[in-house]
C-alpha cells in the first residue's frame, strides 16, 4: 500500500509540474518594469571619478622636525557628486586635510592639505588613504622624504 502511495504522489508531482510550465516566459514580461529597470541600470553607471594633479609628493631632503605641507587637487571627471568620508595617514606624523562629507560635483575641483611633522629618519614614505563614493572606494596618495638628522650634515655628494 505504501508503495502505491508513493507512485501516485510521484505521479500527481509530474503532471503538476508540466501543466504549471504551459506559459511561456516572454509573456509574463510587463513593458513597464523593463523601462524601469533599464532607468534604473543607467543611473547605477553614474559615479564620481576622483582625478587628482599627482599621486605622489616628494618632499626631497629635509631636516628631522622640520614640518611639510603640500597640496594635492583633485577634479571629478565622473558624472555624480563626489563624497568624501574620510582620509587616514599610515601614521599620525601625517594629517591630510580635506572637504569632509561635501558634495564635489561633476566637473569641479577641491584640494586636500597633507601636513607631515619631518619626524623618522632616512627615507620615509607615508600613505593616505582617500574614503570616497567613487567605484573603487577609495584612493592612495604618498609623500616621500629623505630626513636627516638636525646635527648631521646634509645627505648628498660631497663638494
Amino acid at each position: 500500500m505504501k508503495r502505491i502511495t508513493t507512485i501516485l504522489s510521484l505521479i500527481l508531482t509530474v503532471a503538476l509540474v508540466s501543466v504549471s510550465c504551459k506559459e511561456k516566459a516572454s509573456d509574463k514580461v510587463v513593458a513597464d518594469n523593463v523601462e524601469s529597470a533599464t532607468d534604473r541600470d543607467a543611473e547605477q553607471k553614474n559615479v564620481p571619478v576622483m582625478s587628482f594633479d599627482k599621486q605622489e609628493h616628494d618632499f626631497g631632503t629635509i631636516e628631522r622636525g622640520t614640518p611639510q605641507e603640500t597640496t594635492f587637487s583633485f577634479t571629478n571627471t565622473g558624472n555624480a557628486p563626489l563624497i568624501i568620508t574620510d582620509a587616514k595617514s599610515s601614521c599620525g606624523c601625517t594629517v591630510p586635510e580635506y572637504p569632509r562629507n561635501t558634495p564635489i560635483a561633476p566637473g569641479e575641483s577641491g584640494q586636500m592639505l597633507v601636513k607631515f611633522n619631518g619626524s623618522g629618519q632616512n627615507q620615509v614614505t607615508k600613505t593616505i588613504t582617500v574614503t570616497a563614493n567613487t567605484e573603487k572606494g577609495s584612493e592612495l596618495l604618498r609623500i616621500k622624504a629623505f630626513v636627516n638628522p638636525k646635527d648631521a650634515a646634509p645627505a648628498g655628494p660631497v663638494k
